[in-house]
């Protein structure tokens, strides 16, 4: 069964790619929703289009290029990837019949939180966010924004009585970080972790102090 991922308008498409292709890397099958403000949010922190007629295409070259906006920094095998235009409130995630692990939400703007802690359903990302509540699905939300209002911390409260997994956008810096795709993929790691899908993403606290190590490689 696939994950479902959505990509909502909020700056941080590089965590978004991370978690893609820890996903894909984990052999897990993935069902892909972009939202319409998602494109200009894309096209504006990395130069690339997203298009309905060339997923494919825009796809394979956005996973394969480094936080720091280098083309091909990654190779990357997206034929485990099913793609759903926003607007089609018949996909198969907008029904929870449709078989899925559960959903991502990655990056989440606080538009989107509030959607889905209202349940409004304005379109499929949303849709299937309420689906995975209702189904009782893990639901990871991890939210881009600062600061917080008070309307959105309710909604992210509302979001987390409801069972989903609130994760923010925020990286950590004890695990030797020298390289902006690093915290990216600290907070790709923490979003997976929340969703139960293994990964390599960043080294793991041990209870060691001063155990990051200072040539900047990556543990497990």
């Amino acid at each position: 069964m696939p994950w479902i991922v959505g990509v909502s308008g909020a700056s941080g498409t590089p965590y978004a790619a991370a978690v893609l292709r820890a996903l894909l890397a984990a052999g897990e099958a993935v069902d892909l929703v972009v939202s319409r403000a998602s494109r200009l949010t894309l096209l504006d922190e990395t130069g690339l289009p997203f298009r309905d007629a060339h997923w494919q295409d825009d796809l394979a070259e956005w996973l394969a290029r480094g936080a720091d906006g280098k083309p091909g920094t990654f190779d990357v095998d997206i034929s485990g990837v099913r793609y759903w235009k926003a607007g089609d409130l018949a996909a198969g995630p907008s029904s929870g019949s449709y078989p899925a692990r559960g959903m991502l939400i990655v990056p989440a703007s606080t538009a989107c939180v509030a959607g889905v802690a209202l349940g409004l359903s304005k379109d499929l990302l949303q849709r299937a966010a309420s689906v995975t509540l209702k189904e009782r699905r893990p639901l990871v939300v991890s939210v881009r924004e600062a600061p917080l209002n008070g309307q959105t911390l309710r909604h992210l409260v509302a979001l987390d009585d409801a069972g989903a997994s609130v994760v923010p956008a925020s990286p950590a810096f004890y695990a030797g970080a020298t390289h902006i795709q690093d915290l990216v993929d600290f907070v790709a790691g923490r979003v997976l972790d929340a969703a139960g899908v293994a990964h390599g993403l960043y080294r793991r606290w041990r209870g060691d102090l001063g155990g990051g190590p200072a040539d900047g490689t990556r543990g497990d």
